[in-house]
């Protein structure tokens, strides 16, 4: 892990978390629990994706591509808006 990824650590916890939730709403659904409780924790679930990856999109702003175009890789806001495109649909 590179010095420009500040973010990294927190990531990879929001991450684990993420997984953990996934598992309970499985066991939840396996459960026969309410179709309504289900759907909540599933916007729950959405919600923290979409903040894991806003917080990975933060790290590579102010590391790798402040880096990149500091040293004349242009390509690198290609690369971000090829990202941007896939994550946000």
């Amino acid at each position: 892990m590179s010095d420009h990824h500040k973010h990294r650590k927190s990531v990879v916890n929001r991450l684990a978390r993420i997984e953990g939730h996934v598992r309970s709403v499985k066991e939840m659904a396996g459960t026969g629990r309410d179709c309504g409780d289900l759907l909540i924790q599933l916007a729950a679930i959405r919600s923290a994706l979409d903040s894991c990856g806003k917080l990975i999109l933060k790290d590579h702003l102010e590391g790798c591509v402040v880096e990149a175009i500091k040293e004349g890789d242009e390509k690198v806001i290609e690369k971000l808006n090829d990202a941007i495109d896939k994550f946000i649909r």
